[in-house]
């Protein structure tokens, strides 16, 4: 079966983080975090809809810049969505800049800004190009409690971490994945075509068996025969992003809590567990202590990013360290655990 999304870090690990999500078949995108976005096309960042920034540290919003050059004349909106105090944030970034050549005649690029408190989004606002990015406050969603994002197909699941500012960890939650037997297709003589789209969209929304779908060239057909028999459905697929983070009781609580039985899980892993003291003293964790998180959060895979400069020479160090404690092989009790 086809996945959702296709991730793939926007760094080497020693770089600024980030995770872009190509959502396959929609020409869309999402991000996880908006570090140094120079590896990636202007193609690749015009696709971007949503991002999701964990905090405003520099490493983890320098990107946004560039990404903002790069969709400022098209005519979908681009949405943010990070911890509190983000939207003043980003009206004070737009507010650096001189918009004088912006007015009521230019594209309609709108900024959707949004803020997650760790439990619901709180606070939101919308800048517009036309109108020189002036910030006007407006509603927040009503998603529910442990939810930054929500649309027909998935889910953005987040919670907030102590690295002694709140850090937002999040989740991709594919609601249920439906995939086309296309053996099946062509036996009732069914077209390929954008109306698959709305076929899958029914079922994922749970709407009856007997909504009738029409296709193109065929008629109408009834959402309870294409499940029968052209549309299979499958557990979604889960993606889930964690950086920044404290190795603290409630941080690995609430990790476990927002990636638990995900299909992949990316996991800072700054340190060696010799390296203790500084992991402590940043608020990171370490390898081993993110191995044994992915491994407690029952996560099918798990890639660590995120290596400290001060660990440049031990790349493999790191990996092994990691990969040993989401194995299990870790030594009990073993400091940095």
């Amino acid at each position: 079966m086809s996945h959702l999304v296709q991730p793939r870090l926007v760094n080497d690990p020693f770089g600024d983080p980030g995770l872009y999500l190509d959502v396959r078949f929609a020409r869309r995108a999402l991000l996880f975090d908006l570090g140094d976005l120079a590896p990636m096309a202007g193609r690749e960042l015009m696709r971007v809809s949503h991002v999701f920034v964990s905090h405003a540290h520099l490493d983890h919003m320098a990107g946004f810049d560039r990404l903002l050059r790069t969709c400022l004349h098209r005519t979908a909106p681009l949405s943010l969505t990070g911890p509190p105090e983000f939207v003043d944030r980003i009206a004070h970034r737009l507010g650096g800049v001189t918009w004088n050549l912006l007015g009521p005649s230019s594209v309609d690029f709108r900024l959707h800004v949004f803020e997650f408190d760790g439990t619901r989004v709180t606070r939101a606002a919308e800048f517009r190009a036309r109108e020189a990015f002036a910030r006007r406050d407006v509603a927040s969603p009503p998603f529910d409690a442990g939810v930054a994002h929500e649309e027909a197909g998935f889910l953005i699941a987040s919670a907030a971490l102590d690295h002694g500012t709140p850090s937002l960890a999040f989740a991709l939650r594919e609601r249920v994945r439906v995939n086309v037997r296309r053996m099946a297709l062509d036996a009732r003589g069914l077209p390929v075509g954008p109306w698959l789209n709305d076929a899958k969209a029914a079922v994922r929304q749970g709407r009856p068996d007997g909504e009738r779908i029409a296709v193109p060239g065929v008629g109408e057909v009834t959402l309870g025969e294409l499940r029968e028999e052209v549309l299979r459905e499958a557990p979604g697929q889960a993606v889930a992003y964690v950086t920044d983070a404290a190795n603290t009781p409630g941080n690995r609580a609430r990790i476990r809590a927002v990636a638990n039985g995900v299909d992949l899980l990316y996991i800072e892993a700054p340190f060696l567990a010799a390296d203790i003291e500084a992991a402590t003293a940043t608020r990171h964790l370490t390898a081993q202590a993110a191995g044994k998180i992915a491994r407690e959060a029952g996560a099918r895979q798990a890639v660590p990013f995120h290596f400290s400069g001060r660990a440049a020479e031990r790349r493999e160090d790191l990996v092994r360290e990691f990969q040993a404690a989401f194995g299990g092989e870790d030594e009990a009790g073993r400091s940095g655990a």
